[in-house]
């Protein structure tokens, strides 16, 4: 378990607000991360792992222009994928990760490491952040969990 993740299902519970997560280069690893707090059943509706840019439209609604323009790690995907995870669940709070956890995959303009990780609230305030992590998979992925609870204890309300 990540070490805020007992903090931010306790500030959901508080606040009565829920939240889905629509992940990509995590796989589930935040879900898995957050389902391991006791009480967070209160406040989880869904996980969406959208791996495939077919299954980040079919699930979440990231139009195919988007990714042809953008590709699937980038600001505007990250962004389109917490949007749709938070209409199509109907949830307080929704975040969304896409990135490359590598060893391969990267290039010069998306190196291995970056991850691009988006929140939105039901009052549509965004807000979406650009990562470029160190390490092996496994430890990029790790860090893009904790940025992402990070994310959500300051955009959740108190």
């Amino acid at each position: 378990m990540l070490e805020d993740a007992p903090a931010l299902i306790e500030k959901l519970t508080a606040s009565k607000q829920t939240l889905t997560t629509v992940e990509s280069c995590t796989g589930g690893l935040l879900f898995g991360h957050l389902t391991a707090v006791s009480g967070a059943s209160s406040v989880l509706d869904r996980g969406f792992i959208t791996y495939s840019n077919q299954a980040k439209q079919e699930m979440v609604g990231v139009t195919a222009e988007t990714l042809a323009v953008f590709g699937a790690v980038s600001q505007q995907t990250a962004e389109e994928m917490a949007k749709g995870g938070r209409q199509t669940a109907n949830t307080d709070l929704s975040i969304s990760l896409t990135g490359i956890a590598g060893p391969g995959g990267g290039s010069a303009e998306k190196p291995v490491g970056l991850v691009w990780i988006s929140a939105i609230r039901k009052d549509g305030i965004q807000q979406t952040e650009r990562h470029l992590f160190t390490g092996d998979r496994q430890h990029i992925r790790i860090l893009a969990c904790t940025h992402a609870i990070s994310l959500l204890l300051r955009m959740s309300s108190s």
